[in-house]
């Protein structure tokens, strides 16, 4: 093998003298650390199909955190790892005990840390392997953890960031990306739009206020159209608020929140998906559905796909988008997909 790259990455000079020693094919193992939730999970399925096409011989060990497991990508890998987690799953272990789990992930010929967060840090810092490659933020601390690096950027769609790192050994990656969702279309009586108020952090949502009004615009502007309301599961994310300014409208639906396979199922017959940064558009971007995407918190262009039609509306002084720049959107992506419709009948 050999590192392909003039600028954007980095490798160390001892890094640089061992990586011929060994071909693609030579690689048994490789460990994939991914401590994130949904959304960053759903991303890294692309990432994992290249892997599994160009170490065709190796078997692939998934990090994860317990606490964030939920549309983990396991059916594309052989093993799976769980650290202990943050928040209410951290209190109560010892660090000897967290240190002790890092540690099972044992030794693998390549170690991708793909968060490059703390506990992944720490994760890759205990575990041998012949080459560890990460995708930090902080380059210069980097150098002291990892042989080699891809340099991190706020300005490119993350999924495509993730693949740099195999670009970096000189193998070709497929675009647009292939993401290997296979669940079946919905099928509804109307054609439908989905509409997802919540958000991770409250302070990602945009107002439900605004929220509401768009909502509420869309159903006169698009009539023949269903409107459904998708509830999350945190507590901030349910649904009597913002339908109770709807109870007069009749093509709106609220539905409650489902299992994974049965939400993949219903973004991937929607004709449009609206929502905050969230994992769910994360899903339905993976899913093959067109979406829109509000922003005014997170920088928006690492969840931006520049292929299909998606869209991300924001603001450049960073206030909070109004009804109109949506609605305006979602006016365009819709007319494209029923001109469209129109051409292939």
């Amino acid at each position: 093998m050999k590192f392909w790259f003039e600028r954007g990455a980095w490798a160390s000079p001892r890094a640089m003298r061992k990586i011929s020693e060994k071909t693609a094919d030579q690689i048994k193992s490789i460990a994939v650390i991914r401590h994130a939730a949904l959304g960053d999970m759903v991303l890294t399925r692309p990432f994992l199909l290249e892997l599994r096409k160009h170490f065709p011989r190796a078997t692939i060990t998934l990090s994860l955190i317990r606490n964030y497991t939920y549309g983990a990508p396991e059916d594309l890998v052989d093993r799976t790892h769980l650290a202990y987690g943050y928040g209410k799953d951290q209190p109560k272990v010892s660090f000897f005990k967290q240190f002790r789990k890092m540690r099972e992930l044992g030794y693998h010929d390549i170690i991708f840390d793909l968060a490059a967060v703390t506990r992944s840090v720490w994760t890759c810092i205990l575990n041998p392997a012949w080459l560890k490659i990460g995708f930090p933020y902080h380059t210069s601390l980097g150098k002291w953890i990892y042989d080699a690096q891809v340099f991190r950027s706020d300005f490119k769609f993350e999924a495509e960031m993730l693949l740099d790192t195999l670009n970096l050994l000189g193998f070709r990656t497929e675009y647009p990306l292939n993401f290997h969702i296979s669940a079946d279309h919905m099928l509804r009586e109307m054609p439908y739009i989905i509409y997802f108020t919540g958000a991770a952090d409250p302070k990602k949502q945009w107002p439900l206020s605004l929220f509401g009004q768009f909502i509420n615009k869309m159903t006169g502007a698009y009539p023949s159209y269903e409107h459904l309301v998708l509830e999350g599961m945190k507590p901030w994310e349910k649904l009597p608020e913002i339908m109770s300014g709807l109870k007069q409208v009749k093509n709106v639906t609220p539905l409650k929140a489902q299992d994974l396979d049965k939400t993949i199922s219903l973004l991937k017959g929607a004709r449009l998906v609206i929502s905050n940064d969230t994992g769910i558009r994360n899903l339905a971007i993976a899913a093959g559905t067109p979406t829109i995407g509000i922003f005014f918190i997170t920088i928006p262009f690492r969840y931006w796909p520049r292929f299909g039609l998606h869209e991300i509306i924001y603001r450049s002084d960073g206030n909070v988008p109004t009804v109109d720049m949506v609605f305006k959107a979602a006016q365009n992506i819709i007319k494209i997909i029923e001109n469209n419709k129109v051409a292939n009948q």
